[in-house]
């Protein structure tokens, strides 16, 4: 899914107790609309909400006016990051099998919220990072948690993503609004004096500003990886639209679709300093600073234990599957004429969205009518577009079927999806690195899913028939030279808006963005 701008949201999303991360799923888009005033905010966030007035009182009671001004913010960074699903405060999480053991770590809630986790590889210590910049030690031991840098360390406001390379480096990942409702990306380090032990903060690289679209799917600047050998880094950059559509953020910008800077995930060197990142794609590639492109918006990475790079994808409001891909350098994805292994409609001259069986109602980019006979949709690039990892189930594989309507089980049928339930919000992605966990997990992945689903119908705008929030197996099997494929099982149930994950041995800690922001220990079985 992905985000929606600070209008959009306000006008469009289903918050309950606190906001989401639905294009972080929920919470990368803090665009104007942070400017509102509180008043404008509380009225028009629980605009289109049947139960508007019980949601504002549980908004007020929650956060004690501790203003509209930040709760906005939260509330556009988890859209973007994301782009859709419900916050709810709920009970502990559970495991579906018994060899599985769960504890609570520690709760995080304040009144910022959690964003990212991330170990230095050096000694295991956790970290997590808030979005307002705050970075926390934890101490396993004693379920506590300690802050150790802020943003007059690093000097970024806002943050979406955090990684720690092999030799203790702490990268960060934030954004900055500029003039003309403009954006840009700010990635800093954090590097260890050897000499004193102290962490010197210094600008990696920065963007040059580039046009928002001011709508919930200003994905910006968010997940970012470390390479094994700790001399690249890998950030990904997110669509500023939903599906390649127009999207001019009011006139400002006539038929602009993406841009330079969007829709690709950028490598850099690690050992970079004040690099800058030109809004031109054919001069980020002559720099060689980009890795992969058409890609919506890989919230997350992750290395497999053999090297290979893995990115879980959002997709877009209509129903189309969310993707895991194997990441390669120079790697088209698709973006925006394949999305979830489909071809985007928009991009044929005969498009009706009248009788599109894949669009619903519920979702924003549909009522906005951003899905659209679309006569000057750019041309498909020459060359194999790379398709998702098929998931040949026995989980996370419904569809919905473009002749019916009618939603189905993919395994069930004997099929595969590309590669998971639509609206699911994929996201926390570990490997088993170490090959510490038994056989039946032994060296596989694990991921995460944002978005709340309904297990039974397809009532909600979360993933269809399908529970989400939960923690999924990934057995992935390499298809010759070209692709992987996947078998993904749910092994644990009922997180509230999980976000990030890392693991240590055969334990899981996954974060959470809604509830009370807990930090879950998930023991794996080992050999």
């Amino acid at each position: 899914m992905s985000p929606l701008t600070q209008q959009e949201t306000i006008d469009k999303l289903i918050p309950i107790a606190y906001f989401t991360p639905s294009s972080l799923k929920v919470f990368p888009n803090q665009e104007d609309f942070a400017t509102k005033s509180s008043d404008y905010c509380i009225k028009k966030i629980m605009n289109n909400t049947k139960s508007s007035n019980q949601v504002q009182r549980r908004f007020i009671g929650k956060f004690a006016l501790k203003t509209c001004f930040f709760a906005a913010k939260t509330l556009l960074f988890t859209i973007v990051l994301l782009n859709h699903g419900i916050t709810e405060v709920k009970a502990a999480p559970q495991a579906l099998r018994p060899d599985i053991k769960i504890r609570n770590i520690i709760n995080t809630l304040s009144v910022s919220p959690s964003v990212r986790i991330a170990k230095d590889p050096r000694n295991n210590i956790l970290y997590y990072l808030k979005q307002n910049g705050d970075i926390y030690q934890v101490n396993l031991a004693t379920s506590t948690s300690t802050p150790v840098y802020n943003s007059s360390n690093h000097n970024l406001a806002e943050t979406e993503g955090m990684a720690i390379g092999p030799d203790g480096t702490i990268y960060l990942v934030g954004n900055a609004d500029v003039g003309n409702d403009q954006t840009k990306a700010i990635i800093v380090k954090g590097v260890i004096n050897s000499s004193t032990g102290q962490r010197i903060w210094s600008i990696l690289a920065k963007s040059a500003g580039y046009p928002k679209s001011k709508t919930a799917y200003d994905h910006r600047f968010n997940g970012v990886v470390v390479s094994p050998d700790g001399n690249f880094i890998y950030v990904n950059s997110g669509s500023r639209t939903d599906h390649g559509e127009i999207q001019s953020a009011g006139g400002l910008y006539p038929n602009t679709r993406e841009v330079g800077l969007t829709a690709c995930i950028i490598r850099l060197p690690s050992n970079g300093t004040n690099l800058f990142l030109a809004n031109n794609r054919a001069t980020l590639k002559t720099a060689g600073y980009i890795f992969a492109e058409g890609t919506r918006n890989t919230f997350d990475m992750a290395f497999a234990p053999n090297g290979d790079l893995f990115g879980t994808e959002n997709g877009p409001d209509r129903d189309m599957s969310e993707e895991l891909n194997w990441l390669r350098l120079g790697g088209n994805y698709g973006f925006p004429w394949r999305i979830g292994g489909t071809d985007n409609p928009q991009q044929y001259p005969n498009y009706n969205p009248a009788t599109d069986r894949l669009l619903n109602p519920i979702f924003g980019a549909v009522t906005k009518g951003y899905y659209r006979n679309d006569p000057t949709f750019p041309v498909r690039p020459t060359g194999n577009l790379i398709e998702p990892i098929p998931n040949f189930g026995p989980d996370a594989d419904n569809y919905r079927d473009p002749v019916d309507g009618k939603v189905k089980d993919a395994s069930v049928l004997g099929q595969s999806v590309s590669s998971f339930t639509s609206h699911r919000s994929p996201l926390g992605l570990v490997f088993d690195t170490k090959g510490v966990m038994s056989q039946e997990f032994n060296k596989d992945g694990f991921m995460l899913s944002w978005t709340k689903g309904d297990p039974t119908g397809d009532t909600i705008p979360g993933p269809f028939k399908d529970a989400g929030q939960d923690l999924l197996h990934l057995k992935l099997t390499k298809v010759g030279t070209t692709n992987y494929k996947l078998n993904a099982t749910r092994i644990v149930q009922g997180f509230s808006n999980p976000i990030d994950a890392e693991i240590i041995g055969n334990k899981i800690y996954v974060l959470e963005y809604g509830g009370n922001q807990g930090i879950w220990e998930i023991s794996i079985p080992t050999k």
